[in-house]
């Protein structure tokens, strides 16, 4: 299955999604507040907030205790945020996947329109609060971050490319350099080397989990690497991804600014294999 075929077959379902009469009111009738958390992805939603914390603890600047609880609100709000955009866009191949066909706008709990101005409102509040309690650095890089995971991974990457959760990925690794920004109201080194080491584990905890959704993902028309490539191909790429991953781990030991104990954590917890990861309290699946 290469991947013109795979979009022909992703546009015809994106039709037939949009002409589906469950899914053109603009507002849903039998809405509840769960199914809105539901759409912020909760358990991703930890994780960017756990390795946002990570950045954060590990400046060198020590914010005091009500705006470091406002830094952590807006970035879980960021996060929230691109959770239920994503979820806007994508509700035409989640309707079709088994693993996501129980989400709240496939089942008709809340409308598109609903969930398009719930993250639009989220995430523009989120940007402003970090902007207020800290700094403008940092809240462009939250804005950044919504932006490129909706637009260039969820809209774009996804749909198009083998490579759409390698590049896209690097969204997810944003937060703890937002968390550090927020501190400091710059960029260093420090929370860069922990971009990579969550820009590494990415792929490969991917990987992983579409190898058990091959089909789920093929009959979506998204071109994930199982899909185009084979189990085979999967499996080496995740194999290589895993070994980069082992020596980036071994980067925040190098500076002399890191805490050990927040930096090992962090290192030791995104060198564990694709699997084990996947099964850490705070991961989810994202896309």
């Amino acid at each position: 299955m290469n991947v013109k075929s795979i979009a022909g077959r992703l546009g015809e379902r994106r039709a037939r999604f949009a002409l589906s009469s469950d899914f053109a009111h603009p507002l849903a009738d039998h809405w509840s507040v769960s199914d809105f958390v539901a759409l912020t992805k909760p358990r991703v939603m930890m994780l960017a907030v756990f390795t946002a914390l990570v950045g954060l603890s590990s400046a060198p600047v020590r914010l005091d205790p009500l705006t470091t609880f406002a830094a952590v609100l807006a970035i879980a709000a960021g996060a929230g945020a691109a959770g239920v955009l994503n979820m806007w866009y994508d509700a035409d191949i989640d309707a079709v996947m088994t693993r996501t066909a129980m989400r709240p706008i496939p089942r008709g709990k809340i409308s598109r329109f609903e969930a398009l101005v719930f993250g639009l409102v989220l995430g523009g509040l989120a940007v402003v609060i970090l902007a207020l309690a800290t700094n403008l650095t940092a809240a462009a890089l939250l804005a950044c971050t919504i932006l490129f995971y909706i637009v260039v991974y969820t809209a774009w990457l996804k749909r198009a490319t083998r490579q759409n959760i390698v590049i896209g990925g690097a969204a997810g690794a944003l937060p703890p350099v937002i968390g550090w920004a927020a501190a400091t109201g710059e960029i260093g080194l420090e929370p860069l080397a922990l971009f990579l080491i969550i820009f590494l584990w990415t792929p490969p905890h991917f990987w992983a989990l579409a190898l058990n959704r091959t089909d789920d993902y093929a009959r979506a028309g998204v071109p994930m690497l199982p899909v185009v490539a084979g189990r085979a191909a999967t499996t080496r790429q995740i194999l290589i991804y895993s070994g980069l991953l082992a020596l980036a781990s071994e980067l925040p030991w190098l500076s002399p600014r890191s805490c050990p104990g927040c930096w090992g954590l962090q290192a030791r917890c995104m060198a564990r294999s694709p699997r084990s990861a996947g099964r850490f309290s705070f991961c989810s699946h994202s896309s």
